[in-house]
């Protein structure tokens, strides 16, 4: 049973109702503490409940923007590396084929700014703890977390959303009649906010067990240094992140000096509950068995996260609302780590005689990129792969040995009668059809029947992982190579691509952004980053042309205006908030 700091103050904030729920719409969030001047923001421990009730809108179990409904879904939907199965809920099928508006599902937009609200409270109100109850020490480091949180979530409003509202104080004491700022002006807020978190926030560069999950001040810079890198100021971003690179990052392969970070030596480390809030861990949303098995966001106090069953295999309890895309598994299989390993004896005729070499851990012990086996559920040996569980770090048993990927793939039969991806993977003799799952952020990992299933105490306890290191390392690269550093570029590269089991290489400036891009690809595959990737990298008619060129579903839809979600009609309809232009 996972116990930490988030999971219980936020408990105890909601029922005390020192904090009260907020509505879906962002003008009407009430000032949770207006009835508690007298008896709240005493000490450290009233200030850190408030604080912990920001952290949770961004993750609501359903309707968060890391919710497992309308946010994961729809965060990995708009990607080429996944594929939407056809006949399930419309609003998340419209959202992938580029054929949503403003009245479609439940956008977070209204989560993000019940965040914004609570994160504002903490900053309006800390000031009002006496010394007697925080040391000046605590109160800068709670003031560093809110002004983080208040900053990620006009990231992803701004990069989401375009103009939106800046609201820098309690809603019940600002103008209810605001309007939406200029990107410019929210981007700007941004870096203050991050910057001042970073300078003055006293955020520690490690926590204790008991607080992990809390911000620290690697998450402030890699969050600076992104925001940074999307708005093209790569100069800034490659200062910003290569500080953090050197102070506290100790280099893939080499033994610990015990820094802060270091990227996981097996990839699927990631993305199960046994290595939670670890050395790559830079911003972890924490869930927990804990409470009730509801659905919902804050009501009935379920503290799990539903992610498993929405996308999890249907032998095993899931839903398997999304696979991985033909064009994903096609990158993910096209550069191997070498041949079959062989070794030299000496054959009844005296003569030397090369054959394969069966020990499972010589090099390479995979056919392909490790981090393909963490990705997909898939049978290796049907396509030439030696991969074995002999070799320390392959895990071939899906849930514990209970189903093998026939299992699996026959369980989605009725999943995928209304269409799936075609798998071509590459063989010596030609292509094989091949049968690939979505296997990240299943409960995989679980010995039972019906693990992915939202009633599995341990399926639904996983953490879901925002930021890892390898983004911290990948924003570096791409920096460099932006600002034609081509050696730091490669150095950042190659740690990925080792983890990876991939060998090193040097690649020249021409290529440096392919790579980078490619890499992306493969490392935050299934964790929602694609669409906004490409954002990044190119323009309107560019991305139109990757879309199409990859098979995306509904890629023929696809214009300018869906780079941007629109904001919600019931926003609108309650507001002075202005449609983005580009929706009117």
């Amino acid at each position: 049973m996972k116990k930490n700091w988030l999971s219980y103050m936020l408990v105890s904030v909601l029922l005390s109702g020192a904090l009260t729920s907020c509505s879906d719409s962002f003008l009407d969030l009430k000032d949770p503490n207006h009835f508690t001047n007298e008896n709240f923001w005493k000490d450290k421990a009233d200030a850190e409940s408030a604080l912990a009730a920001a952290y949770s809108p961004i993750k609501y179990q359903m309707y968060g923007y890391y919710g497992a409904f309308d946010g994961w879904l729809n965060l990995n939907s708009r990607g080429d590396d996944i594929f939407t199965i056809l006949n399930e809920e419309a609003s998340m099928w419209d959202i992938a084929n580029f054929q949503n508006s403003a009245t479609t599902g439940n956008d977070p937009f209204g989560a993000l700014y019940a965040g914004i609200q609570r994160a504002n409270i903490v900053l309006r109100y800390i000031d009002n703890v006496p010394a007697s109850g925080i040391t000046e020490s605590d109160r800068a480091t709670i003031k560093g977390e809110a002004l983080t949180l208040r900053a990620y979530q006009y990231f992803l409003l701004v990069n989401n959303y375009g103009d939106v509202p800046l609201r820098l104080i309690p809603s019940n004491e600002d103008d209810p009649n605001k309007t939406s700022s200029p990107q410019a002006e929210i981007w700007a807020q941004i870096e203050t906010d991050l910057l001042t978190a970073i300078k003055d926030g006293n955020l520690p560069e490690n926590r204790p067990a008991e607080q992990k999950g809390r911000i620290e001040k690697g998450t402030a810079i890699t969050i600076l240094g992104k925001v940074y890198a999307t708005q093209h100021k790569y100069a800034e971003a490659k200062t910003l992140l290569k500080g953090l690179i050197d102070s506290s990052y100790d280099p893939f392969g080499l033994p610990s000096t015990g820094k802060r970070y270091r990227l996981m030596e097996n990839f699927v480390d990631n993305f199960t509950t046994a290595y939670e809030n670890n050395a790559e861990s830079v911003f972890e949303l924490q869930y927990s068995s804990d409470g009730d098995m509801s659905w919902g966001n804050e009501g009935g106090i379920s503290l799990g996260s539903s992610l498993a069953q929405f996308i999890g295999p249907a032998k095993s309890g899931g839903w398997a609302k999304l696979m991985p895309s033909a064009f994903l598994v096609s990158e993910f299989t096209t550069e191997t780590r070498g041949n079959r390993p062989t070794k030299t004896i000496i054959n009844d005729k005296g003569e030397e005689e090369k054959v394969t070499n069966t020990d499972p851990t010589a090099e390479p012990n995979s056919k392909y990129d490790k981090r393909i086996y963490a990705s997909m559920f898939f049978t290796p040996s049907e396509y030439g792969d030696w991969v074995s569980e002999g070799n320390g770090w392959y895990d071939g048993k899906f849930y514990g040995g209970l189903f093998t990927m026939d299992d699996l793939w026959t369980g989605n039969a009725s999943k995928m009668a209304g269409g799936a991806p075609i798998f071509n993977v590459s063989q010596s003799s030609g292509a094989q059809i091949g049968k690939f799952l979505l296997k990240k952020y299943t409960a995989h990992y679980v010995k039972s029947k019906s693990a992915d299933n939202m009633g599995n105490v341990e399926g639904r306890a996983n953490n879901v992982r925002v930021i890892r290191f390898a983004e911290t390392l990948l924003l570096y690269a791409e920096a460099c190579a932006k600002e034609a550093d081509k050696d730091q570029a490669n150095w950042a590269l190659n740690e990925i691509r080792q983890r990876a089991g991939l060998p090193k290489k040097d690649f020249e400036q021409i290529d440096l952004m392919k790579e980078i891009e490619h890499q992306c690809l493969l490392e935050f595959f299934g964790e929602g980053h694609r669409f906004d990737d490409l954002k990044r990298w190119y323009t309107t008619p560019q991305i139109s042309m990757i879309l199409k060129g990859n098979d995306k579903q509904g890629a023929s839809n696809f214009k300018e205006k869906y780079k941007y979600f629109p904001i919600p009609s019931g926003e609108l309809n309650n507001s002075s908030v202005e449609q983005n232009p580009l929706w009117k």
